[in-house]
């Protein structure tokens, strides 16, 4: 926005008077930054925005550069998708929650898997031990994807299903129960987290190195482009990375820099940039720090879009769209005074729905002492419900469009993350990076800060650094119990008894030659599934033919 030399005269000498009048009033007794460290000026005028490009910076919704949102209508024309993470005990107990759920309203299905699942162990392993069904569902075949689904028409919901190392595989198992239930995979709407570079800086779930591993994904995007073309067949997840400790700036940064090294993989592997671009999809946090986080998705849609546009020569608009899930900061929740993580998880709720979300998922307040309960989790969903419903939020796209702060904090954050894009090219790219342990050791030098604000009281966690209350208090929280692990391993037993064994050592043999020739392993894994060959079976062969990979400890 141009401001005319005379008003800008005027406004610049009322602003200085203005500030003279600020210094000598004296200044509250408190820090002045964003969670991240970002400076916040205490006021912000047009001179702050002077020749601000009103098209080149923000547009209209869903047109270039999608600040303002992907969507023309945005929330008039439909609201986020509202989803709660599920996943506990046995796929009998996942299944009651599902539906529990969608009977009070929830649009999407969100899926947890116990760490055996995320690890690629069968719950009859012996590392598998004491975790089986603990933090997510437990799924060893696609008899337990059978029962995880059942009566949930998969026509009318989309499922999101947080897996990466052994993606490949509970894909597998969904699309072969898609296809037993008479659903074309054509018609199948969905997202698999399936981000394995995440994974090697923050989440530390692998199974084999970064190259097979990240192999393995563009095997699904191919897969998907070809066969399941309404599934997102990646979330690059920069919510993990945040958790591990990150700011604002490097969590934005550097889940771009892997969406970048994913679209290099796709092309490489043959694929053109359009045909499976527009599938792409990216899962962000929301945490504490209210207009940080809003500006942080409307730069993240523009930088994009730029990425997209200027760097793989993409043509399709949709392709240049920013698509995001979102979910309230878990790192955010206290195990103290855990009522007080309801406000914590509307206030970011807030942000992510005024950022421009597609999806979002809401902890629930006592998430950080257990899976939650179905009283948490319907709190959870209902704080949802009350921002699109009762706040009036959802009827103006984009109201924070024009402000003079939140258009200079976009840009900042958008500048500051491409900072740190050209010195991961500079270093050759992502792979490099990780390799090295740079994207790691900004992270944990961040985190560490982070505590240390905490710790000399800089920065407040209200009943945690602040405002304590003496004696603990309690609230009910969800127990599995350890029949769940036995019955687990008494059906999987079962099931290796009663199948075909001949049948899933050939379908077995088929990806152990597939993987050494370099094929694209989908369609042989979903033939091994067929058969009811295990996770832990199939994941045995990523072991034996990849390697394992090993954490390097940068630190």
């Amino acid at each position: 926005m141009s401001v005319d030399e005379s008003v800008t005269e005027r406004l610049r000498k009322a602003r200085d008077d203005w500030e003279k009048e600020y210094d000598s009033t004296g200044k509250r007794d408190a820090d002045y930054t964003t969670i991240s460290g970002m400076e916040v000026p205490p006021l912000l005028t047009p001179l702050d925005l002077n020749n601000f490009d009103y098209d080149g910076k923000l547009g209209f919704p869903g047109s270039y550069p999608y600040t303002r949102g992907i969507h023309s209508t945005m929330y008039r024309g439909r609201l986020w998708t509202m989803r709660q993470f599920a996943g506990f005990g046995t796929p009998e107990d996942t299944n009651r929650r599902f539906k529990y759920l969608m009977e009070h309203g929830q649009t999407g299905l969100s899926t947890a898997f116990d760490m055996p699942t995320l690890m690629g162990y069968d719950s009859d392993h012996e590392r598998s031990r004491g975790e089986v069904g603990k933090e997510g569902v437990s799924v060893s075949s696609l008899a337990d994807m059978e029962v995880l689904f059942d009566g949930i028409d998969l026509e009318k919901v989309t499922t999101s299903m947080t897996i990466n190392c052994s993606a490949s595989i509970i894909f597998a198992m969904y699309l072969v129960m898609a296809e037993k239930k008479g659903v074309s995979w054509r018609k199948l709407r969905g997202t698999l987290q399936n981000d394995m570079l995440k994974e090697f800086i923050a989440q530390r779930e692998w199974i084999s190195p970064p190259e097979p591993s990240v192999k393995l994904t563009v095997d699904i995007i191919e897969f998907c482009a070809e066969e399941v073309p309404q599934w997102h067949p990646v979330s690059v997840s920069g919510y993990h990375i945040r958790e591990a400790g990150s700011t604002a700036v490097q969590e934005l940064a550097f889940t771009l820099a892997d969406g970048i090294a994913y679209v290099e993989e796709g092309v490489k592997r043959g694929l053109e940039v359009d045909d499976f671009a527009p599938r792409l999809s990216f899962f962000f946090n929301v945490h504490n720090d209210f207009l940080e986080e809003i500006a942080k998705y409307r730069a993240a849609r523009r930088m994009w879009a730029k990425i997209m546009r200027g760097r793989f020569g993409a043509k399709s608009p949709k392709s240049l769209m920013l698509k995001t899930h979102a979910q309230t900061a878990g790192a955010s929740l206290t195990a103290q005074q855990p009522i007080n993580n309801v406000a914590r998880v509307t206030i970011q709720a807030l942000a992510a729905v005024l950022g421009g979300t597609q999806s979002l998922h809401t902890n629930s307040m006592d998430e950080t002492l257990a899976l939650p309960t179905e009283e948490s989790v319907t709190v959870a969903l209902r704080t949802q419900q009350i921002i699109a419903e009762e706040s009036g939020i959802a009827n103006t796209i984009d109201p924070f469009g024009g402000s003079y702060l939140m258009e200079s904090l976009t840009d900042r954050i958008e500048k500051e993350a491409f900072d740190y894009i050209n010195k991961i090219d500079e270093m050759g790219g992502i792979f490099r990076a990780i390799e090295t342990g740079y994207p790691q050791k900004e992270i944990a030098d961040a985190a560490y800060k982070y505590q240390r604000e905490l710790d000399t009281g800089l920065k407040t966690i209200v009943g945690v650094n602040k405002y304590n209350t003496e004696g603990e208090v309690t609230i009910p929280t969800l127990k599995i119990e350890e029949m769940v692990e036995t019955g687990q391993i008494e059906k999987l037993r079962e099931l290796k008894r009663k199948r075909n064994n001949k049948a899933v050592r050939e379908r077995l043999s088929d990806i152990v030659t597939a993987a050494r020739s370099g094929e694209n392993l989908m369609p042989s894994i979903i033939n091994a599934v067929r058969e009811y060959a295990t996770l832990g079976e199939i994941c045995d062969i990523f072991r034996e033919v990849y390697g394992v990979y090993r954490d390097p400890g940068y630190f």
